[in-house]
């Protein structure tokens, strides 16, 4: 079996000078590709770096560029720009990590919307992938993203933890979603176990968000408390068992949907 991970935070402090061994562990887990994410200018700038350090051959690492929406508040007339040069290297296979969080409000909610137009914009313009972020707002969410479905090839809500509304909302806008480690917590993941079995073959993809949502089922557990894309392979099982499908079958429709949304190789 191979596995995609379509969204790992490997500029993350906490992996500081572990990221080629932990590269290697996922590749032996059989995580073939890992998709890094952007979530500033900076980070995106350093994803991309990554890329080309630990992959020298473009098999294995590519990655996003964006402004995520804690981070809109630094949005400006040169963020464009910059963000553009960085969509155009070929390693970076979508626009985000963009969207909205009305949870933590980090940015006033009219920047996020700001940000998030100026990006859904772009990558229409350029006809890229959108890697999407929401909390506590698939509301305003759908309400942005109708305006420029039609003109987008493909986005992706990443580690949808919602209710079945905005799931089916969602879906309706043919929209794809990303399942994390969330779906394995026993105090707040429950709710989506009946839920993952409505989304169709050819929406759904894995993604670790690594060093966040460390798996509770897996066992044993990591001294480090920490996640990594090496443990896919749990979220691919607790997604198996709630879906009714085998882990083979499970592994084989979301690796080929993460690599057909990414365009990968």
């Amino acid at each position: 079996m191979q596995l995609i991970d379509i969204g790992v935070n490997l500029t993350n402090s906490s992996f500081h000078d572990q990221q080629a061994a932990i590269v290697e562990r996922a590749l032996a887990a059989g995580v073939a590709q890992m998709v890094l994410t952007g979530t500033s200018l900076a980070v995106s700038e350093e994803a991309l770096l990554l890329c080309h350090r630990l992959d020298e051959a473009g098999q294995h690492l590519f990655s996003t560029a964006g402004v995520h929406p804690h981070d809109a508040s630094h949005w400006e007339g040169a963020s464009e720009r910059t963000l553009r040069d960085l969509l155009a290297q070929p390693r970076v296979l979508a626009v985000g990590e963009c969207g909205l969080d009305f949870n933590r409000d980090f940015s006033p909610r009219p920047q996020q919307e700001k940000a998030l137009e100026a990006q859904l914009a772009l990558a229409a313009e350029l006809q890229l992938p959108v890697f999407l972020h929401e909390r506590d707002a698939s509301e305003r969410l759908l309400a942005i993203l109708r305006h420029y479905r039609d003109q987008l090839p493909a986005a992706v809500v990443h580690c949808f933890t919602g209710e079945r509304q905005a799931l089916f909302a969602y879906l309706d806008l043919d929209l794809h979603i990303g399942i994390t480690g969330w779906i394995c917590d026993e105090r707040r993941g429950t709710h989506l176990h009946p839920l993952v079995g409505n989304i169709p073959e050819g929406r759904l993809m894995l993604e670790s968000d690594a060093p966040y949502l460390l798996p509770r089922t897996l066992r044993p557990k990591p001294k480090s408390g920490r996640n990594e894309p090496a443990f896919l392979p749990e979220v691919l099982r607790e997604v198996a068992l709630h879906r009714g499908e085998s882990v083979e079958h499970c592994a084989q429709h979301t690796t080929a949907t993460a690599k057909d949304f990414f365009k990968l190789p």
